[in-house]
């Protein structure tokens, strides 16, 4: 018997739920437009920390959005989650019945997990003591409730996986569900991956220096850091030929997608694993790096992952380099979600035509290298073909996701 051919997946429903705005129309205006996220931080007492501002979703009430899901019972990671799904099922035009009886599941990053719900047990903890703790909120810690989320919200019943693996963690969960619905194992995957700002990641990323004191500014040569931020990242994926044959709008097809692990440093990237990643991502997706029309970066604003990440993309792509920016410069670095948001601008770009822009760059970095083009300021109106969508993570944790405009 002949092995089945494996099955296109489009990409038919996007949700966000992110510091410049609620919904996948108001995050992608808010991305070409080039305007910022970043306000002072109101979620935690910041006091003591040099540094002050992050992305942080403001006015977000998950019960206007959410159909199934007791908000109260859940974490903040897992609102932002839930409700990012719920917001790509609508964009997708599924109905709660239909998801339900589909082979459909979810699949979510995070790298924080439920944080605020452990920092509020530590504070209680040492407070109270260990008896004090609320039980009820000791329920809502776990991260693998992020996916539980997903699926709850929606009636899935399909598998709720929740991929750990930092800032790379949902070009991890979408390639997941790329497999699965290309292997024919399921039908409909919500991909992506959401986390919550809070006072340990601060002061983790503050304690390492690598927090800029007003704005990430990747690529530019006096950038200082990130921006730590929050957020949910969600993709409805499903079989191309199932979501042709019910007229849905397909936003992108995802290609392939590549994955290493530099194992090599638990803070410092390495251009040669990342360059590896790259390769098996075009590999997988059978496109050469000529046929690359833009570069989604992981780009942090840190003196580190830029210049390794360019380096790593000049290594792979030769002279011809193409576009590249870092949504991060309006977003902040959203953690788990950032890769999600990525490939959300990416699917947005793809189906409106434009290059989605590294906003604050004011002077490019020369050390980085000639003709590095990091559309500033606003985005540029384009078509690409196909896009790049890059995800690194501390422990070397490398997952890139290739996308190609619907035909």
């Amino acid at each position: 018997m002949s092995e089945r051919a494996p099955r296109r997946v489009a990409v038919t429903g996007l949700g966000a739920v992110s510091s410049l705005g609620i919904g996948a129309e108001a995050f992608t205006e808010a991305v070409r437009e080039g305007r910022s996220g970043i306000t002072e931080i109101s979620s935690f007492d910041s006091t003591g920390f040099r540094h002050t501002r992050a992305g942080e979703v403001h006015d977000f009430r998950p019960q206007d959005h959410l159909e199934r899901l007791p908000a109260e019972k859940w974490g903040r990671s897992g609102q932002f989650a839930a409700t990012a799904a719920r917001l790509a099922a609508r964009d997708a035009g599924w109905a709660d019945d239909d998801l339900s009886e589909a082979r459909a599941g979810s699949a979510m990053g995070t790298t924080n997990g439920e944080a605020r719900a452990f920092q509020e047990l530590t504070e209680q903890w040492l407070d109270r003591g260990i008896d004090g703790i609320d039980g009820d909120l000791a329920a809502r810690a776990s991260a693998d409730r992020i996916a539980a989320a997903v699926n709850t919200e929606l009636g899935l019943h399909g598998e709720a996986q929740t991929f750990g693996t930092a800032c790379s963690a949902s070009n991890y969960a979408i390639g997941y569900g790329f497999d699965l619905i290309r292997s024919g194992a399921m039908d409909v995957m919500i991909a992506g991956g959401a986390d919550a700002v809070n006072r340990a990641t601060h002061a983790g990323f503050h304690r390492l220096g690598a927090i800029a004191p007003d704005l990430c500014r990747p690529f530019d040569e006096e950038r200082a850091g990130i921006m730590t931020a929050e957020g949910g990242a969600a993709l409805v994926l499903e079989s191309w030929d199932d979501a042709v044959a019910r007229g849905a709008r397909i936003y992108a097809e995802v290609l392939g997608y590549g994955l290493t692990c530099d194992a090599n440093h638990p803070t410092q990237p390495d251009r040669d694993g990342i360059a590896e990643c790259i390769r098996r991502a075009h590999k997988d997706a059978g496109v050469e790096p000529d046929a690359v029309d833009y570069v989604c970066a992981h780009g942090t604003g840190t003196a580190a992952n830029d210049s390794t990440e360019v380096a790593a993309v000049r290594e792979v792509f030769g002279d011809r380099l193409p576009p590249i920016s870092s949504i991060k410069s309006m977003l902040g670095h959203t953690m788990g979600a950032a890769s999600g948001f990525g490939a959300l601008a990416c699917c947005a770009a793809l189906h409106d035509g434009f290059l989605p822009p590294t906003a604050t760059v004011r002077a490019v970095d020369p050390a980085l290298g000639p003709d590095l083009d990091c559309v500033p300021g606003r985005a540029r109106d384009a078509r690409p073909r196909v896009v790049e969508n890059h995800g690194f993570a501390f422990g070397g944790n490398n997952a890139i996701v290739m996308l190609g405009r619907a035909a």
